[in-house]
């Protein structure tokens, strides 16, 4: 068994385009690739990256999404735009939180100055803009993925509480209690949400977020059978293993 898992995109398809061609290389095109979380918000081109994936399991490639706590706030937003995440700390709705990356996401659908504009007008064009197989799929994703190999998650888990039993806001937005905890979860934990410099192994989990949304890389490793976890970098393979952790976490 071989499975290949990509950390946070943030809207940048052509980031997502070259970690997904080192991966062909890798592995082959129909490699089975789980991409966990965060595909939009904040990039130039959340709809290109909505519509890639789509696209890609239309035709049958082995690509699994996970859903991040940015992916839920576009579906929310057309329901009600006055919707406040309970993730999002400051209470402010999507559209009125600059640093959430509304604009960047409804202009990539042909919305332009989102933050400029009354939100009912904004909302309006968002309803006949997006498309609703988009919505659909965005609110279909699954917030979890288990595989002998690693349990794949946005954000993590609520430490000590069974996976049956986690909520998706923790699964979405969790930090501190899941990052500062060194216990056993029974299967490595692969995520992201939370920015390190490069894929970083800390025993118990393995975080893939490398700040695509801050103009840092998006990322890709290969998970084999044997335990191996291998970073697939510009120099090629390169091995992670557990170490001390990344001062970003």
């Amino acid at each position: 068994m071989r499975i290949y898992a990509v950390g946070d995109i943030h809207g940048h398809l052509d980031l997502l385009r070259q970690v997904h061609r080192r991966i062909a290389d890798d592995g082959g095109e129909d490699a089975t690739i789980v991409h966990v979380g965060d595909l939009v918000d904040r990039g130039p081109d959340s709809r290109g990256v909505v519509d890639y994936l789509i696209e890609g399991q239309t035709r049958g490639r082995n690509w699994l999404v996970i859903k991040g706590n940015h992916d839920r706030m576009l579906p929310q937003f057309l329901r009600d735009p006055g919707y406040v995440d309970p993730g999002i700390k400051s209470g402010r709705p999507w559209i009125a939180h600059d640093n959430m990356g509304a604009a960047g996401t409804l202009a990539s659908y042909g919305i332009a100055d989102a933050y400029e504009r009354e939100v009912a007008s904004v909302h309006a064009e968002a309803l006949a803009r997006v498309p609703d197989h988009h919505v659909r799929w965005l609110d279909s994703l699954p917030a979890w993925h288990l595989t002998p190999l690693a349990l794949f998650v946005h954000a993590g888990l609520r430490p000590g509480v069974d996976l049956r039993d986690q909520v998706q806001d923790d699964l979405l937005w969790i930090r501190k209690p899941f990052a500062q905890d060194a216990r056993d979860h029974g299967v490595l934990v692969v995520h992201g949400h939370t920015p390190v410099r490069h894929p970083t192994h800390f025993g118990n989990r393995l975080n893939l977020d490398t700040g695509a949304a801050y103009g840092g890389p998006v990322s890709a490793v290969r998970l084999d059978a044997d335990g191996g976890i291998w970073w697939l970098s510009d120099a090629g393979p390169r091995p992670v293993a557990p170490g001390a952790g990344d001062a970003h976490d």
